[in-house]
């Protein structure tokens, strides 16, 4: 699970000191993570590489934009991209910022291996998770939109716990009537249960 789509992703390290560059690219080369580094914010943003499916690995001090203003021109172009920020003992307090700034992570120097790539991993998986949600939620939005006024305002009540009874006194419409809509709504909303499409509903409230 750990690894869930990080093969396929694509991590982009920048960071001024060559040789703490050298070493992430070969650490995440090993662990089969495809990697492109930088030597400062500047030249990563010249260079414009595509951001869909990647993270972005920053040093909080460089030369020229910092860490922190590269998360937040990185937030500019794709929100969806996680960016983890590397900083030095004394940087806390401008991770925090760039924790403020939209990164999904800060990683104290020196670190290990590990800490780095759970951390990198993890930005990936949430990624992913998010992509995933944003696509579900997507389609709920597009199926509710193709519900009448009558069959929305059922599942509003039926979400909301209420009986076919309740429902029925609510809209001044008959029981059966409640039941028909009912049907109407579980069939264009794909939703074989009552818990499927109050799981649905609250997913396409999500903001």
């Amino acid at each position: 699970m750990a690894n869930s789509g990080a093969s396929d992703a694509q991590v982009y390290v920048i960071d001024d000191d060559e040789s703490a560059r050298d070493s992430l690219e070969f650490l995440l080369d090993v662990a089969g993570i495809r990697v492109r580094s930088f030597p400062s914010a500047d030249a990563f943003l010249k260079a414009s590489p595509p951001l869909p499916g990647a993270c972005v690995v920053t040093d909080v001090r460089m030369p020229g934009l910092s860490g922190i203003e590269l998360a937040e021109k990185v937030k500019e172009r794709d929100a969806t991209v996680p960016v983890v920020v590397i900083t030095g003992h004394a940087d806390v307090p401008l991770a925090i910022q760039a924790m403020k700034a939209g990164a999904a992570d800060f990683i104290e120097k020196p670190f290990d291996d590990e800490a780095i790539l759970s951390a990198i991993r993890k930005a990936l998986q949430r990624k992913n998770e998010d992509d995933v949600l944003a696509s579900e939620q997507s389609e709920v939005r597009e199926r509710l939109a193709s519900l009448s006024t009558r069959e929305s305002e059922v599942v509003e009540g039926l979400v909301a716990g209420k009986a076919n009874k309740v429902i029925a006194f609510d809209l001044d419409i008959s029981p059966r009537t409640v039941e028909v809509y009912r049907a109407n709504a579980m069939m264009k909303m794909q939703a074989k249960t009552l818990s499927d499409l109050v799981r649905m509903v609250t997913i396409a409230k999500l903001a």
